[in-house]
């Protein structure tokens, strides 16, 4: 029977993913990351790569802070952006740019691609890997599309949406992980965390 002997730290701002660890019963504590995304986005153009390396500066981070206090840990970090015909779409700044994403989203497929990077703070092992999520939207009108626009939905978010909230009105179809879409691959998660860290979620 694996048995966790540490806790586990969330290395991440995002309100989504706290909410979804929570409602999988999963005891855990946050230690967001202070890194820069911008200079890993002007370097980086792959998806892929982008939201692996992310995932994994965010980690290292958060394992250095813990270093520092000598506290034991299982560290597991994440980063999720939108692809759209190869072209990566992040947060919105602002509604104005909110409603250009979501009109480019409307009546089309993208990916939600997620990087994750799980280590612990008395290993040197790093396990980094992601997983994409298909979402086709409905396609709404304008006038509609601003009238999401007033929820907030937006804010924080990749894509400018929340498939929680009022935007599962559009969402169309899904293929995948839907908690992918959430924030978090949580079946690669209890996957990774067994294989690689003896880490059984059922059994804590």
């Amino acid at each position: 029977m694996a048995i966790v002997l540490k806790k586990i730290i969330l290395a991440s701002k995002s309100v989504d993913r706290r909410n979804i660890f929570k409602h999988s019963g999963i005891h855990f504590e946050v230690l967001a990351s202070n890194i820069d995304e911008r200079e890993f986005k002007e370097k980086i153009s792959d998806p892929i790569l982008l939201v692996k390396e992310l995932a994994k500066a965010k980690a290292l981070y958060a394992k250095e802070e813990l270093l520092k206090k000598n506290s034991q840990a299982i560290i597991i970090a994440a980063d999720t952006i939108v692809e759209l015909n190869g072209n990566i779409i992040g947060k919105a700044k602002n509604k104005e740019e909110a409603i250009i994403i979501l009109k480019k989203l409307m009546g089309k497929s993208h990916n939600l691609i997620t990087g994750i990077a799980i280590t612990e703070t008395n290993n040197p092992k790093i396990f980094i890997d992601y997983d994409t999520t298909s979402v086709e939207f409905l396609d709404l009108s304008d006038e509609e599309i601003r009238g999401y626009v007033k929820t907030n939905e937006w804010k924080g978010r990749a894509g400018a949406y929340s498939i929680n909230d009022k935007a599962s009105l559009f969402i169309n179809k899904i293929n995948g992980s839907s908690s992918n879409v959430i924030g978090f691959p949580m079946n690669k998660l209890y996957k990774t965390l067994k294989n690689e860290f003896g880490i059984n979620l059922f059994l804590v």
